[in-house]
């Protein structure tokens, strides 16, 4: 598939944030050319007047000059909420480092998520912004599984560049998301991260929009055994396998010595070490309590 490349203006990278997480998301980009079967951005074809398939294009943003970025101190930006920041477009680009250049100094606190290790480029202006956090996605130690879902880089490059943030005493998430019901395993995932991560996400598969026909169908095609369960969950909304993972994974967590909360119950205890691990399956319970309050800096 051709990637299709734009370069457009826009008024501002910012977009005021409803997530717990963050005053501000900031994508640099619209789309995205890693193209995962299950991304949830898929939506924002919507708004962009794009007929092509999600992941076949890419818009380049271009914004004014940021002025007086000091009213952000203590702002926090979340960078790739509905794109990644570190996409291949971006070893030409440079649109999220120039993000990161205007607002060096700024005292604003930024958390970025991705899946390719070309964020390592950017650890030397990172590393200058108080509490900068970077989280690494993945939900498969299987390459022939992650080739199946997405473009990005391999779980081996993700993994080494959490290492070397961690390792350099950046604040480290591993991001296990989306978990596939009877296809992701958990338990294989956290013992090769823990000791390369101050915190562990457990993230459910959530399938609505068009890309749920297109999961579902993948699923009937390779893995005909676990139609039934997809079922139970995706069609007749049967929360109990995930009350189950949730169940298994808090027994494992015990064994491990890994603190285990649901959602927002690790206020205190975010970075301490070993990491923690936090569900965060049932969104319908966390949505709107995310909008009626906002996490502590300490948390993402």
């Amino acid at each position: 598939m051709n990637l299709i490349i734009n370069e457009i203006g826009t008024r501002s990278v910012l977009t005021k944030s409803n997530l717990p997480v963050a005053d501000y998301s900031v994508n640099p980009y619209i789309g995205c050319s890693h193209g995962c079967r299950y991304c949830y951005a898929s939506f924002m074809k919507r708004f962009t007047n794009h007929p092509e398939p999600w992941g076949s294009f890419v818009d380049v943003k271009y914004w004014p000059e940021m002025r007086n970025t000091a009213k952000y101190k203590g702002k926090e930006f979340f960078i790739g909420s509905v794109t990644d920041p570190y996409q291949e477009a971006e070893e030409k680009y440079l649109r999220t480092r120039h993000f990161l250049e205007e607002m060096q100094g700024s005292g604003c606190r930024i958390s970025i998520a991705t899946k390719s290790d070309l964020v390592v480029r950017d650890l030397d202006i990172i590393r200058t912004f108080p509490e900068a956090r970077v989280s690494l996605s993945m939900n498969t130690l299987d390459e022939e599984f992650r080739k199946e879902m997405d473009n990005a880089v391999s779980i081996e490059r993700r993994l080494s560049a959490m290492k070397l943030f961690h390792d350099n005493g950046i604040r480290t998430t591993c991001f296990i998301s989306p978990i596939f019901p009877g296809i992701t395993d958990v338990k294989a995932i956290i013992r090769r991260a823990k000791n390369d991560c101050n915190l562990i996400w457990l993230e459910n598969l959530n399938l609505r929009g068009g890309y749920r026909k297109t999961v579902l169908d993948w699923i009937s095609d390779r893995h005909p055994e676990l139609v039934p369960l997809y079922e139970d969950i995706y069609t007749r909304g049967d929360r109990r396998y995930w009350a189950e993972v949730d169940a298994d994974i808090r027994a494992f967590a015990e064994e491990e010595g890994l603190p285990y909360v649901r959602n927002d119950d690790s206020m205190k205890r975010a970075f301490s070490a070993p990491p923690v691990i936090v569900n965060y399956f049932f969104h319908e319970e966390i949505i709107p309590s995310a909008r009626k309050k906002r996490l502590p800096s300490s948390f993402s």
